[in-house]
């Protein structure tokens, strides 16, 4: 069987963890191709949230094998107390779980480096989560990095004291004096030793040719991938489709659908160009009623019009094949709704990787009309208010793809499908 695809095309935070919990009881394996625990895909069911930082969100369903894969880099510490987290929930993890010997580690001097880099100077700041994602990417393509695996060889400790050593010599040249406190790392890598590690290329592959189902989990957004988003101020990985298989180890020719998913609206964290930012009371509406901070640094999030430029750029980009829109009940109480349809820079027609270099664009907008009513009753897409058909409409007939399941809120069964499913 081939394998399915499923990213943000957006500045990441567009609902990837409930569309994965929801699209998961369809498939054999999740398995997350990049990343770090900067990722937080939450997931409401009955009420009860769940955050998944590293783990994939195919962990809420029973029966399901969930894999993280040599493109992710993993904080052991987090993935311990983000394993007891969901075990004190009653979740079953460490049976249903496997990870890549190949994935990189976060070292706890990983996160000093990224403190400093992002503590240099206000103009140098690109809205780091401070969680060592970027030093462990760089330590990785310059072929000194450590490996998961490598904490059951027998030198692993040397291997260890001598990348600590390498990273502090940098941040004492650098006039950082700051010292991490290991203990607590070093504590969790014995507690990791306890779960299941893989050739997850072989697994993948293996589980293909017995005709399993795979959903490869994205984390973050299009529009950060370190090649195609707005760099500099972008992540340390390749977020888009093509990075699902240098993460897992699969050929391009076995994947099949690629869901792209973005919010009925715009949101960014961190700084970065973001052409249809609102700084008005309809921004700060969105965030509330949003509730649009960050589920695992609580930052509040940059709000503004869907911009239908970047989304197009996204499709392109990922080859999406089918779109799924999150929170459109966000705006539910808006009488008129705008949308960015295309950018103008010195009187011309740009496009959206003019963002990359600084230029200043101006979004042109289509606006129309908002439903101003509750999705809450509804189950079916027939039931949609009329504005909201438009609404869809005019993104499908804008981007040449069909929105196949639109989330009218945070639960997992607040999700309607439209179209062919």
């Amino acid at each position: 069987m081939p394998v399915d695809v499923i990213l943000g095309l957006q500045w990441g935070d567009e609902g990837k963890g409930k569309i994965v919990d929801l699209l998961s009881k369809n498939y054999s394996v999740i398995a997350r191709f990049q990343g770090g625990p900067n990722a937080g895909h939450t997931i409401i069911i009955n009420g009860k949230k769940f955050v998944l930082r590293q783990i994939p969100s195919g962990m809420t369903r029973e029966g399901i094998t969930n894999v993280i894969g040599n493109g992710v880099v993993l904080d052991p510490k987090v993935l311990k107390e983000e394993i007891e987290t969901l075990e004190k929930a009653g979740l079953e993890v460490k049976s249903r779980l496997l990870i890549s010997r190949k994935a990189n580690m976060i070292l706890p001097t990983h996160c000093l480096l990224d403190k400093y880099y992002e503590s240099r100077s206000p103009e140098s700041k690109i809205g780091s989560t401070l969680k060592g994602i970027g030093p462990a990417y760089q330590d990785k393509t310059g072929r000194f990095g450590l490996r998961i695996g490598e904490i059951f060889q027998p030198d692993f400790m040397k291997k260890y004291e001598a990348a600590k050593a390498q990273h502090l010599t940098l941040l004492r040249a650098l006039g950082f004096t700051e010292t991490p406190d290991d203990t607590e790392w070093l504590a969790s890598i014995e507690f990791v030793k306890q779960l299941k590690f893989i050739d997850a290329e072989y697994y993948i592959n293996d589980q293909l040719n017995a005709g399993k189902n795979i959903l490869a989990e994205g984390a973050q957004g299009t529009l950060l991938d370190i090649d195609f988003g707005t760099y500099p101020y972008v992540t340390s990985s390749n977020t888009i489709t093509a990075s699902a298989c240098t993460g897992l180890g699969i050929a391009p020719s076995q994947i099949r659908t690629v869901y792209g998913i973005f919010k009925a609206y715009t949101t960014r964290v961190g700084g970065g160009p973001f052409p249809t930012e609102l700084h008005d009371a309809t921004g700060d509406y969105l965030i509330e009623t949003g509730r649009e901070f960050g589920s695992v640094t609580g930052r509040k999030r940059r709000c503004g019009w869907l911009d239908l430029e970047a989304l197009n750029y996204a499709i392109m980009i990922n080859g999406v094949t089918t779109l799924i829109m999150m929170k459109v009940d966000v705006l539910n109480e808006l009488e008129a709704i705008e949308v960015c349809t295309g950018y103008v820079a010195h009187n011309k027609e740009t496009n959206f990787s003019a963002l990359s270099f600084g230029e200043t664009i101006e979004p042109r907008y289509k606006e129309l009309a908002g439903w101003q009513s509750s999705l809450s009753n509804i189950s079916h897409a027939d039931e949609f208010p009329q504005a909201l058909k438009d609404y869809i409409a005019f993104i499908e007939s804008h981007t040449g793809k069909e929105i196949s399941l639109v989330s009218t809120g945070p639960e997992r069964d607040e999700s309607i499908f439209v179209g062919s499913e």
